[in-house]
C-alpha cells in the first residue's frame, strides 16, 4: 500500500496523465497484495469499466454541448436575461449568474461556461461599472453551476460508479445548484451596495422588447425541458435523451438560429471525440486501482476508522466535506469519484445518508476544486480569457468562495434539498 501511495505522489508530481497515474498506481497496490494470478484480468476489468449503456450518455451530451456552444445560444440568452433583471442599478452582475444558470442546463461544462461568459460577460460588467477582477470571479466560481445544474456529466459518472438512478440525481441537483445561483447573488448585491454610485442602471424594458428576446430565447430554454421532460416522463432513458439533445441542438443550430453549418461538424466531433476519450480512459483504468483497494477491503477499513473518531453524522460529514474539499483542490473530478465514491459510499450509507443526497455533496466538493488553487482548471481558463492574473482573481473570489462553502454545508446538513424533488417524483423512496 506505501509503495503504491508513493507511486501516486510521484505520478501526479512528475504531471502524469490522470489516467496514467491511476492506472500505474493500482498496478502497483495489486503487486502489493501478492495476488500476482490477477494480473492478467486488468485488461478485462478496464473493459467492463466502461461496457456499459449508461456510460453513452457522456458522448452524446458533450457532442450537444459542443454543437449548442457553437449554435451561439449565449447572445438570445443574454439578453432575455437582461429583460428579466438587468434593469436594476448593477443588474448585469445578476444577469451574469442568470445565465450561468440558464447554460448549465445547456451546456453542463464549467471550462465551456467560464470560456463563453468570460469573452462575452466580462466586457459587459465592466462597461456598467464593475471592476474587471470581481467581474472574472463572479464569471469563474458561479460556472460550477454547471456541473451541478441537470444535465450533469458528473451526476451520470457518479451514478455509474454508486449504481444509483441517474434520472435522481439529476433532479436533485436542481435546488443545490439555484442555492448555489442565489449565493452568488448575494454576494454581488453587497457589492453594489458599495459601488453602486458608479454603476450603471439600463431602462426597464418595454412589453416589446421582453417579448422579443424570450421569443428569440424559446428554443434555448426548450432544450433542457425537452431533455428531462422525456426522462420524467418515461418517454427515453438519461442516456436516450443525450441523442435526442444532439438531434435538438442540431434543429436549432441549423434551422432556427442558422448559424450552425455543416463546415462547423468536422471540429465539433473532434472535440467531442477528445473529451470523450479522455474520459473513458479514465474511467477505464480507474476500475483497477479500485478492484486492487476492494481486494484488500480498504472501504470497509475506512469507513471503521471514521466511525471510530465519531459515530455522529454531523462530525462524518464534516470529516468528510474536508477530504473532499482536499482532494478536488488536486485531482480531476472524474478520477475523484471514481477513486472515493466506492471508499465512501459505504461510510455514508451506514450512518443513514441516502445515496443521492451524498451524490450532491461529493459533487459540489469536487465542482470547488475547479475554481481553487493549485489546479482549479476554471481559474486558469477565465484568466486566460479575461486577461486577469491568477493571484488578483483568487483573492476576488474569496467572497464567492464563502459563499458556496456555507451553500454546500446548508446541502450536507439539509438532506430534503437534495431528496424533495427525486420524492415528489417517486425516484427514491420516503
Amino acid at each position: 500500500m506505501m509503495g503504491a501511495s508513493i507511486g501516486f505522489v510521484v505520478l501526479l508530481v512528475l504531471g502524469a496523465p490522470i489516467a496514467f497515474v491511476i492506472g500505474i498506481t493500482g498496478f502497483l497496490h495489486l503487486l502489493g497484495t501478492g495476488e500476482f494470478h490477477l494480473l492478467p484480468a486488468m485488461t478485462q476489468r478496464m473493459y467492463s469499466n466502461v461496457d456499459s449503456f449508461t456510460l453513452l450518455a457522456i458522448p452524446f451530451f458533450i457532442l450537444a454541448g459542443e454543437l449548442m456552444n457553437t449554435s451561439g445560444i449565449t447572445t438570445k440568452l443574454i439578453g432575455f436575461s437582461r429583460c428579466l433583471i438587468g434593469y436594476v442599478r448593477g443588474g448585469i452582475g445578476y444577469v451574469n449568474v442568470v445565465v450561468a444558470v440558464f447554460l448549465g442546463a445547456i451546456v453542463g461544462s464549467a471550462n465551456a461556461e467560464a470560456a463563453i461568459r468570460g469573452s462575452m460577460m466580462v466586457p459587459e460588467m465592466e462597461k456598467d461599472g464593475y471592476d474587471r477582477d470581481f467581474s472574472s470571479a463572479l464569471t469563474a466560481t458561479s460556472s460550477i453551476i454547471g456541473p451541478i445544474h441537470p444535465p450533469s456529466l458528473i451526476f451520470i459518472i457518479y451514478g455509474v460508479a454508486a449504481s444509483t438512478s441517474i434520472g435522481a440525481l439529476f433532479l436533485a441537483g436542481i435546488i443545490p445548484a439555484l442555492l448555489i445561483a442565489i449565493a452568488h447573488m448575494v454576494v454581488v448585491y453587497f457589492y453594489v451596495r458599495k459601488k453602486g454610485a458608479v454603476l450603471k442602471k439600463h431602462p426597464f424594458p418595454t412589453l416589446k422588447e421582453f417579448g422579443r428576446s424570450f421569443y428569440e430565447a424559446i428554443p434555448a430554454l426548450l432544450i433542457p425541458l425537452i431533455i428531462l421532460g422525456g426522462i420524467y416522463s418515461g418517454l427515453f432513458t438519461p442516456t436516450e435523451s443525450g441523442a435526442i439533445a444532439c438531434f435538438v441542438a442540431l434543429i436549432v443550430g441549423f434551422f432556427v438560429y442558422r448559424t450552425l453549418t455543416i463546415a462547423d461538424l468536422p471540429k465539433i466531433l473532434l472535440q467531442t471525440g477528445l473529451i470523450t476519450a479522455s474520459i473513458t480512459f479514465i474511467i477505464a483504468t480507474s476500475n483497477i486501482l479500485g478492484w486492487s483497494l476492494a481486494i484488500e477491503q480498504l472501504p470497509q477499513k475506512i469507513a471503521q476508522v471514521m466511525l471510530a473518531i465519531s459515530d455522529s453524522p454531523i462530525v462524518i460529514l464534516l470529516l468528510i466535506n474536508v477530504l473532499l474539499l482536499i482532494v478536488g483542490m488536486f485531482l480531476d473530478i472524474t478520477a475523484a469519484l471514481l477513486i472515493l465514491v466506492p471508499v465512501l459510499l459505504p461510510v455514508v450509507t451506514s450512518i443513514g445518508v441516502d445515496p443521492v443526497h451524498f451524490g450532491l455533496i461529493i459533487s459540489i466538493n469536487l465542482a470547488l476544486g475547479l475554481v481553487t488553487p493549485p489546479v482549479g482548471v476554471v481559474l486558469f481558463v477565465t484568466s486566460n480569457v479575461t486577461k486577469v492574473p491568477l493571484q488578483p482573481l483568487v483573492k476576488a473570489c474569496i467572497p464567492f468562495f464563502i459563499s458556496i462553502l456555507v451553500t454546500l454545508l446548508v446541502v450536507t446538513y439539509v438532506p430534503e434539498l437534495s431528496l424533495f424533488l427525486p420524492r415528489m417524483a417517486g425516484l427514491i423512496g420516503p
